[in-house]
């Protein structure tokens, strides 16, 4: 799978240290080029500084914006950013709430299974994007 994700630049956003630790260093094991922030306006920073293929934001962040409304504020940046949510306080994220195209994850999560589901969701919004 290495080959397939080498060139994916992934922009972690997970608040829990241990967790961001853990998942970036399997992402990047995987072969991912990953970034990772605390909270969404860091996020945000990044975003703006340097390319991003696909945003994997917690939904429960810290600092005043949750991971659904920097999902929005992003794709205003990059219109065709690939967005994965994960939670673990709740099991779906509504359709009307995410951004088309979108994908959900519940915590906890396996990092080897989310790699497949970026390289996927990321296939996807390419799929969707005008010729």
């Amino acid at each position: 799978m290495v080959s397939e994700v080498e060139s994916i630049r992934v922009l972690f956003v997970e608040d829990e240290l241990l967790v961001r630790e853990w998942v970036a260093e399997s992402l990047s094991e995987q072969g991912f080029a990953v970034q990772a922030a605390t909270n969404a306006a860091d996020a945000l920073r990044q975003l703006a500084a340097a390319p991003v293929d696909v945003l994997f934001t917690d939904i429960n962040l810290p600092g005043g914006m949750d991971g659904a409304t920097l999902a929005r504020r992003a794709r205003e940046l990059l219109p065709d950013l690939a967005v994965v949510y994960a939670s673990a306080r709740v099991n779906v994220l509504e359709p009307m709430v995410r951004v088309p195209g979108s994908v959900f994850v519940s915590k906890p999560y396996v990092p080897a299974l989310v790699g497949k589901v970026l390289v996927d969701t990321l296939r996807s919004m390419a799929e969707r994007a005008p010729a």
